[in-house]
């Protein structure tokens, strides 16, 4: 075994856990998922079948990602995070064959308590804002707070807040990156 697993923590066969990943406290991961390299999963965690969760993944305690939830590289996810994977649960009615697919993109995160209803992107490296209730897709470094969520900003790959003088042209205070603003989208130059 090349990962570390807390002796409280549940894996089920059929699961594929990369190397240098830990696994805490009463955390299950279920049948079928995939959990990339030196991820880090918190305690009281439950990765649900068929879940992706790539490289370097941080996933704090008391998350649920459920089946549809798909999260590439580098996602930080914050305590109690609550992800949805049907639009119209009920209790009486099997909707396993409803699922929405939800995709965290490169570097985003999500801040604590944010609540993500299924079938809505997040952008690469956006930054969901605590307790934030997400109910439409997030662009690419972009900043939204609040419930439901609105964009009150854009954001560096290292989450520090972008500035764009009248060229929209800011620059990461922390790398000195380079960053173009142009019809509402956020690329890095260089």
């Amino acid at each position: 075994m090349e990962y570390t697993v807390h002796h409280t923590a549940v894996i089920d066969e059929g699961c594929v856990i990369g190397k240098n990943t830990r696994i805490w406290h009463f955390s299950h991961i279920m049948s079928g998922s995939f959990i990339g390299n030196n991820c880090n999963i918190g305690q009281n965690v439950v990765i649900s079948p068929l879940v992706k969760i790539g490289n370097n993944v941080k996933i704090q305690n008391n998350v649920s990602v459920y089946t549809g939830v798909i999260c590439e590289d580098d996602v930080f996810l914050g305590p109690s995070v609550v992800f949805t994977n049907v639009i119209n649960p009920r209790s009486h009615v099997n909707r396993k064959d409803s699922f929405l697919q939800t995709v965290v993109r490169k570097g985003a995160t999500i801040g604590a308590n944010a609540t993500v209803v299924c079938g809505n992107d997040i952008g690469m490296y956006a930054l969901v804002g605590a307790g934030a209730v997400i109910t439409k897709p997030v662009k690419a470094y972009a900043l939204v707070v609040g419930n439901p969520a609105k964009q009150t900003g854009w954001v560096s790959e290292n989450g520090h807040k972008l500035n764009f003088d009248v060229d929209g042209k800011a620059i990461c205070p922390e790398t000195g990156q380079v960053y173009k603003l142009t019809a509402n989208e956020v690329v890095r130059v260089y």
